[in-house]
């Protein structure tokens, strides 16, 4: 049974340069307004739309000047800066693809991108310099087709964007792609796509929580229906004021889809500025949202715990936030009404949504004229269909709060897994009507089949705990543990125990709690059934491993677990 959007939209037939821009050349609405700004240096750094389109095309051209072709893959290895979004849809503007890797990866692991990408360039931050020529050396990247990034000569706006154009290791700074060619780019207009249904933008590495990432295929078309889903869903708003008030803060990576979906595309598409963190900082994130008066957090679950629990809040006023959104990973209702309560008129209701790399970014929304649940992650955005399914794959969920996998389609979903084909038809299911449905991996349940139907997310498959034929869902129990006043963090996973599989716990203590093992124990037997007991023990920790994204890296912890644990005895809550 399947379960459609109470919205449809046509998708326009373009390229994401154009959707953000709407011409080349033609000027544009508010296209004085600073729209991507610098959050340290807010009055020097900042670009209008009008320049981050100019100089975007700049990009373009020195990057074909460069050698770049049409079809290249180009990678980005870099922080946040105010000028990544013009290097992105620079580089889209020469008909290349995009894919960004994280700026803490190992060389091993930038080496593994660049080949599997079959990226031809690479733009890469000064502070990682060394790990990027490794790894351009192991694959055979030439020096040439290198670019570095120093954010501290970024030049300030109202300047030709020069810094020395050769580093100390024969290297070119990004900017010198663009010295030299301001007036040509003034009238240069890029290709459109011959089919952006089916011209790749960017590839979106998946997270590797679970294995080695694979390259997620985006095309054009994908990226402008993640957006104008967005922008469709935001135009129902009651307030009409409140999008002309709108300013973002951007801590989370862009090289990541979140954040790159958003202040990339959408947010410049609507005209909201957008001010630009290197990386996240929780206090500067706090400083900011008071200094520059923010108004909407795009969010993933770590943050909103240390927003419930971490004493810094109460020094800054971030009484101007009025939209919060989680998402990237499962939030608990708990947490999410312990946020909400720092706005004590109420107004701050905390919108959690889903999403996948391999549907672009997202495929749930809320309306925004309605209260939504914290626990759910809201109904179908725009144009999507969405299926609950038995693990068998063949069976359909017909009952309302029954648990399935979470099965989806839609049109931002991926044109399949890069160089992957048995990845995409593992992934990918194509019905008697040829419709490709995305097996998402992740158990969800729907409060009904009727349209708006709300969705609720339980877990991945993959993490569920399977304790004597029982499933326990990690998200469940840390969403109990983190109701604890005395826990700033919590992660679950499952360590073998007589042939079957038991909860381990991993927590983080406020700073000057005491609290014990067994306390913990005694809290989670009130709780919760006795199978979903800690069985597996408790195990407190400085910090939960993490990606960027906000996902817990259970893989590093199950390891630990096996260092902690003897096998040849029952594990126990003391270690």
């Amino acid at each position: 049974m399947a379960l459609h959007s109470r919205w449809s939209e046509p998708i326009p037939k373009c390229s994401l340069q154009q959707w953000v821009f709407g011409s080349a050349s033609e000027p544009m609405e508010e296209g004085d307004r600073p729209i991507l700004i610098d959050a340290d240096r807010p009055d020097t750094h900042f670009l209008t739309k009008e320049q981050f389109r100019l100089l975007s095309k700049q990009v373009a051209l020195g990057l074909m000047k460069a050698g770049l072709q049409p079809g290249n893959k180009v990678l980005m290895f870099s922080s946040n800066n105010i000028y990544f979004p013009c290097i992105f849809l620079g580089i889209l503007m020469t008909g290349a693809m995009f894919t960004g890797a994280n700026p803490t990866f190992t060389p091993r692991e930038l080496a593994y991108q660049l080949k599997n990408s079959e990226s031809t360039h690479m733009f890469v931050v000064a502070n990682q310099l060394p790990t990027a020529l490794e790894a351009a050396e192991t694959v055979g990247l030439p020096k040439e087709n290198i670019f570095v990034i120093d954010p501290s000569v970024l030049p300030p706006v109202g300047t030709t964007p020069i810094a020395p154009s050769i580093t100390k290791d024969g290297l070119r700074m990004w900017t010198d792609l663009a010295a030299d060619n301001q007036a040509q780019a003034k009238n240069w207009k890029w290709t459109e796509p011959a089919d952006p249904e089916t011209a790749g933008c960017c590839l979106n590495y998946s997270s590797g929580t679970t294995g080695v990432p694979k390259g997620v295929e985006i095309t054009h078309t994908s990226y402008v229906a993640n957006g104008l889903g967005v922008v469709l869903i935001s135009d129902l708003e009651p307030d009409p004021e409140l999008q002309k008030r709108s300013k973002g803060l951007a801590f989370l990576p862009m090289y990541h889809a979140y954040a790159q979906t958003y202040f990339i595309s959408i947010y410049p598409h609507l005209n909201i500025p957008a001010y630009i963190m290197p990386a996240f900082d929780f206090e500067k994130m706090l400083q900011h949202i008071q200094r520059f008066r923010i108004t909407s957090l795009l969010c993933v679950p770590p943050i909103l715990v240390y927003l419930s629990k971490h004493p810094l809040v109460k020094k800054y006023d971030i009484s101007s936030v009025e939209r919060l959104g989680s998402g990237a990973a499962p939030l608990s209702k708990e947490v999410a009404m312990s946020v909400e309560k720092l706005w004590v008129d109420g107004r701050v209701n905390v919108k959690q949504g889903w999403g996948m790399t391999e549907v672009t970014c997202t495929s749930m929304t809320w309306d925004p004229r309605v209260v939504c649940d914290p626990s759910a992650v809201g109904e179908l955005a725009p144009n999507y269909s969405a299926r609950l399914m038995h693990l068998d794959g063949k069976t359909p969920v017909t009952k309302p709060g029954e648990r399935g996998e979470l099965w989806v389609t839609g049109p931002t979903l991926m044109k399949g897994y890069w160089k992957n084909p048995s990845a995409t038809a593992s992934t990918i299911h194509v019905d008697e009507n040829g419709t490709r449905w995305l097996k998402t991996g992740d158990i969800a349940f729907v409060e009904s089949f009727k349209p708006g139907a709300i969705f609720h997310i339980v877990d991945r498959i993959k993490e569920l705990i399977k304790v004597k034929g029982n499933q326990v869902a990690p998200a469940e129990l840390e969403a109990v543990l983190l109701d604890h006043p005395e826990i700033a963090d919590a992660a679950v996973v499952g360590v073998p125990y007589e042939g079957d599989e038991v909860p381990r716990a991993y927590l983080v203590k406020v700073p000057g709690s005491n609290i014990t093992e067994q306390q913990i124990i005694d809290w989670m037997e009130a709780r919760v059934a006795k199978y979903k007991r800690l069985k597996g023990g408790v195990s407190f920790v400085d910090m939960i491993p993490k990606n960027p994204s906000g996902k817990i890296l259970r893989r590093e912890l199950r390891e630990k677990a096996k260092e902690e644990l003897d096998p040849n005895r029952a594990p126990s809550s003391r270690l």
